[in-house]
This record gives C-alpha cells, structure tokens and sequence, in this order.
C-alpha cells in the first residue's frame, strides 16, 4: 500500500505528470512493492523554499508504506527519485528532499490490512 506524493515547483504539463507516474511505479519495486496498490500524487507550482530561498527548481517527495520502512532500500529509493526528477523534470538532487513513512494501520475499500 505506497503512496508517493510530490510537491514540485515547476508546472506540469499532463504528460510530464504521467511520465513521472509510470517511472514512479518502476521504481517502487525497489522498495520490494508493485505498482497495482501505488497511489501517486503530484502537485506542481508548488512553493518551496530551502535555507530561506525560493526555489526555482525543487521537490518534496514523502513515500508512505504499510510496515516498516528498510534504510538500504530507502537508500537506493532516494537515489532512483533524484535521478527521476533530474532526468524528466531537471531537478538536481540537492534541491529534492524524500521522506519515508512507515504505516502501522492502511485502510482501503472499508477495512484495514
């Protein structure tokens, strides 16, 4: 049960939006999850500021999971997310952060896993 939810800056055209879906859902396999339960979110025109600037180019990128999240595959998450945002949107990964949230308790379709 992932969710990748994106706070970018730049705006997005429609199929900007759904290249970065499609490689999002690759690239959850790493975190050992499949694309059929992943919800993305993308909002663009976002403000984001980082050590008090505006950034012109920048994300927030939060991966929710159902369980626990592992450090060395959140690792290589990030790694595959800056590459993602450089390679589609050019975002440098010093200007993206990407948080992990490990979720006890997911609902969907009226219960809990």
């Amino acid at each position: 049960m992932p969710l990748i939810d994106s706070k970018i800056t730049l705006p997005l055209v429609p199929e900007k939006k759904e290249a970065l879906k499609t490689e999002l859902g690759r690239a959850i396999t790493l975190l050992n999850k499949t694309e059929n339960y992943l919800m993305v979110g993308i909002e663009d025109n976002y403000d984001l500021y980082m050590g008090g600037k505006k950034l012109d180019k920048g994300a927030y990128v939060s991966v929710s999971l159902l369980g626990a999240a592992n450090p060395d595959l959140c690792n290589k998450m990030t790694g595959r997310i800056c590459e993602i945002f450089d390679e589609l949107l050019g975002i440098p990964g010093n200007s993206i952060y990407v948080t992990y949230h490990g979720v006890k308790d997911w609902g969907y379709n009226g219960s809990n896993f």
